[in-house]
Formats: C-alpha cells, sequence, structure tokens
C-alpha cells in the first residue's frame, strides 16, 4: 500500500530509517530507540506530536538480514513511500558488489529524495557511501566511520570527508560514524526539534551522553598493519624494544643495513611518511596501549615511549587524538577496573578458585 495513503496527518514528525542489510542492529535499533523515546517523554508533557518511526527496507523483498544471523521483516520498503519526509535516515550500507543489483531501485528512489520532499537526510556510518552513490553528498562535508573515510573520500572526491566528529550536518544533510554514533546524531536532532531540555531526558534515560567528550581520531589505528617482509613492520620490530632511547634516522637505517639516504626513500615510499613521523606515531600506540592496561603513572609511560615529559606528551596525544593523556587513560583503560568491578568480583572468583 502507498505510503502516501496509509499515513495519517495526526501531526508527528515522520523518521523513515533505511535498515540495509548486512548490517549491525544498532545502526538502526539506537536512532529509532532515540526517537521513540524522545516521543514517549514528549507524551509525559502532553506533547502529542513528537515522532512517527518507522523502518524500513532498501528493497522490495521487505526484509532485512543483519549481521547476527537476524532477518528483519519490515512493514514497508521504500518504494512504498512517496510523499514528504520529515527526517530520513540510510543505517549502514552493504558494500558488497553483490548487493548492489539488487539495490539498483532502491538508488532510483534516492536520488529523489531532495530538500523539497524531505527535511533532513541523513547517514550513519557506511550510509555515507549510499548518500554519495545518489549525489547527495557532492560539495557537502561529510563523516563516516574512520576505516572507511579514505576509501570514502577516493571514491566520491567531491566529498569534503571530515573523519574528526562523530557527526557532521551541511544544510539540511547530516552524517555520522561508526554505529553508535547514529544516537549521538540522533539525540542532536531531537533537541534541534524540541530543545535541549527533552534530549537530555532522552540521553539519561538510554544512559548515554547528550554530547560524548572525544573524537573519533582516539579510535582508529594510528599505523597500519603491515607484512612480516614490509619494511614498516620489519622497522618496527626493532623500533619497540628502542622506544626509550632517543632514536635517529641514521640508527635505523644502520640496523636495516641500508644507508640513510636509501632507507629514508624506500621508507617514505613503503609506508607514505618519512621515518621521524612513523616513529613518534610508534612511541604514541605504545603510549596508549599503557594508559589503557597499566596503573603505570603517565610520566613514567612517557619515560618509556621516548615521548619526553608530561608537556610534550601532552601536546602530541592533543595533536594525534585532541584529547589529553588523562583524559585518554579515563575513557579507554580497562572497562572493568575504570567501573570498579574489579574490587566487586574480586572476593567471587577468589571463592571460585
Amino acid at each position: 500500500m502507498n505510503q502516501d495513503v496509509e499515513h495519517q496527518d495526526n501531526g508527528k514528525k515522520q523518521v523513515v530509517i533505511v535498515a540495509m542489510s548486512g548490517q549491525m542492529l544498532l545502526n538502526f535499533a539506537g536512532p529509532a530507540d532515540v526517537f521513540t523515546t524522545a516521543g514517549n517523554i514528549l507524551q509525559s508533557f502532553g506533547i502529542t506530536d513528537g515522532y512517527d518511526v518507522m523502518i524500513v527496507s532498501p528493497t522490495s523483498t521487505k526484509k532485512v538480514d543483519t549481521n547476527i544471523g537476524i532477518t528483519i521483516n519490515c512493514r514497508l520498503s521504500v518504494t512504498d513511500i512517496s510523499g514528504p519526509i520529515d527526517t530520513l535516515i540510510i543505517a549502514g550500507n552493504d558494500l558488497r558488489e553483490e548487493s548492489q543489483p539488487a539495490l539498483a531501485t532502491f538508488y532510483d528512489w534516492l536520488v529523489t529524495r531532495t530538500e523539497h520532499n524531505t527535511r533532513r537526510i541523513a547517514s550513519i556510518c557506511g550510509g555515507a557511501f549510499a548518500l554519495a552513490k545518489a549525489g547527495i553528498l557532492d560539495g557537502r562535508s561529510a563523516t563516516t566511520h574512520w576505516e572507511r573515510s579514505e576509501k570514502l573520500s577516493k571514491a566520491y572526491p567531491a566529498v569534503k570527508v571530515n573523519t574528526n566528529p562523530f557527526f557532521t550536518n551541511d544544510g539540511h544533510v547530516y552524517t555520522s560514524a561508526g554505529v553508535s554514533s547514529g544516537i549521538d546524531l540522533a539525540l542532536a536532532m531531537v533537541e534541534e526539534d524540541y530543545t535541549k531540555d527533552i534530549a537530555i531526558r532522552v540521553a539519561r534515560k538510554l544512559v548515554f551522553y547528550l554530547s560524548r567528550p572525544g573524537f573519533q581520531s582516539q579510535f582508529g589505528a594510528l599505523l597500519p598493519s603491515y607484512e612480516n617482509e614490509h619494511i614498516g613492520q620489519k622497522t618496527q620490530n626493532w623500533l619497540n624494544e628502542h622506544l626509550h632511547e632517543k632514536l635517529d634516522v641514521d640508527q635505523i637505517a644502520d640496523h636495516m643495513n641500508m644507508s640513510k639516504r636509501n632507507f629514508t626513500r624506500v621508507f617514505h615510499k613503503q609506508t607514505g611518511m618519512p621515518p621521524a613521523k612513523f616513529v613518534e606515531k610508534l612511541r604514541v600506540e605504545a603510549a596508549r596501549k599503557l594508559l589503557e592496561d597499566t596503573d603505570t603513572p603517565i610520566e613514567r609511560i612517557a619515560e618509556q615511549c621516548g615521548l619526553g615529559g608530561l608537556v610534550t606528551m601532552r601536546r602530541i596525544f592533543l595533536r594525534h587524538f585532541m584529547t589529553t593523556p588523562s583524559d585518554y587513560r579515563r575513557a579507554f583503560r580497562t572497562s572493568l577496573k575504570a567501573a570498579g568491578m574489579n574490587e566487586l568480583l574480586a572476593p567471587k572468583l577468589a571463592n571460585t578458585a
């Protein structure tokens, strides 16, 4: 049944979430819970408009396969919707080539959604690729999961990709990073629609930050993985044992049995960065691991990893992660210990030993 005929004008903001196949449930369930919870809170205050949330499939099968083995049976597919939409969210994206022919009708539909018939168009994680394919992101700033940002930038050079924020908006188009960032974006939309107070109430209900601290850069690895025979990996194996030392290119080249000039040229060509930058990133990666897994004082970590003193380490962390070492430790240290669960579980674990 055509959604124009089925949907009655009840004053609610229509939120259409397109659940793409092969994705995590949180991609679409998270934002759906935010808008639904907001509606319930508004209703408790006697405000009856709120949101009308629909999860739809991108294909006529009306079925969505998730990556945890659950198949979602949607009441509608996007082709059933032809009228105005308040908020359209493309949740995730199945990037497998074999899935693209089945999505042809979806993309034909998506290119028809403009600011004239859709107040807000948004994406979660890989959904940015769908918006880019439809030309919706051309000339606009956008973000996606940090692992996919380079791929998005290369595939769609007309898109201004920014990996740092959890979500962005450029005009009526909104994009968000990985999975849980869809919740960040949905909360921001609720605040935009019904004030900060309502958004805070929703965030408290979900035990979530209204404005989550940090940036995506804190989650991504500074260095890629290399094959064993790659010069980057060979260099890294030796450097890991010498990070506490003052290192220069001459020492590293000597270890690799190469001249300084030849080593620098080959290393830059194969890794895409000069040796000095590689060493700094390796030091930072080692320091972040110690911050996550140990109680070692930050001053000592700076020494062990060759990052100098606290001031230097702080400056380097701000440059790479846009946060300080102490704030990074609070956010990423071993979760049970950070939550005080070790002390809680210790007696029980001792009794089972």
